[in-house]
């Protein structure tokens, strides 16, 4: 008589792996999502705020993935900026994700492929690009899928959440949503420039040739879009030169 098939089959070495690196990135993704659940809720808020549907906002998020990219972006758009002007304002300011990319390529598993590269790429932030540079072994894509889901959604999941709300409160709650803005970026300013003089002078540039580019006459002639351009180019060229990296010894 033939052998019965086995209901279930015990999973292979190379399933269980896969399970376990996935569930170990998502457990480290999981503070990195709470995180984020804060910040896109005021990029929600704002985003309705200016006039942006709470879908629309949300699907800025889904498909962009990027804190300060988005915030420039989307004031952008609301200030019926040029499409030339937003595609080069959130290029730079989102370039830094490009070197992290090639940065974090060195220590993928072998054999990903390019497709597989991709999708990881698009999920690079600054929060999971650090927890996966810490990482001592060789990062697999299960382990990279699981640490960047949790971010994501907490990401998109904010975002609805913040333009929902703002459609259900009065007009003058809204009109006091604003300052939120500012805050938060005072928040993430902030303590990095008190601990890092670098930092704190690049900042200061960057907000002295901002003031000057809105103020001067001539200058002032200058669209958002290219005033944010123009500030960001020089603040980050300033430090690269008056600030180095130090090569480790």
């Amino acid at each position: 008589m033939p052998k019965p098939l086995l209901a279930c089959q015990s999973p292979t070495p190379a399933e269980n792996r896969i399970r376990q690196d996935f569930s170990l990135g998502l457990r480290h993704g999981l503070p990195i999502a709470l995180g984020y659940l804060p910040v896109s809720f005021a990029f929600g808020l704002l985003a309705v705020k200016g006039g942006l549907p709470a879908w629309v906002a949300t699907l800025i998020s889904l498909t962009n993935l990027t804190s300060a990219g988005q915030y420039a972006g989307t004031n952008l758009i609301l200030a019926g900026a040029s499409l030339l002007e937003i595609t080069l304002t959130t290029l730079i300011i989102n370039l830094r994700y490009l070197l992290m990319a090639l940065s974090l390529g060195q220590k993928l598993a072998p054999g990903m492929t390019l497709q597989q590269r991709c999708l990881l790429a698009f999920g690079i932030t600054d929060e999971t690009f650090t927890v996966a540079s810490l990482e001592r072994t060789e990062i697999t894509f299960p382990y990279m899928i699981g640490l960047i889901i949790g971010p994501y959604v907490g990401w998109g999941t904010g975002t609805l959440l913040g333009g929902i709300v703002c459609t259900l409160l009065p007009d003058n709650l809204q009109n006091a949503l604003g300052i939120t803005l500012y805050a938060m970026f005072i928040a993430l300013v902030i303590p990095p420039a008190k601990k890092s003089p670098a930092i704190r002078w690049i900042v200061c540039v960057a907000v002295g040739i901002s003031s000057a580019i809105t103020w001067l006459p001539g200058l002032r002639l200058l669209s958002a879009g290219w005033r944010i351009m123009v500030a960001t180019v020089i603040a980050c060229l300033c430090g690269a030169y008056f600030f180095p990296r130090k090569e480790v010894q």
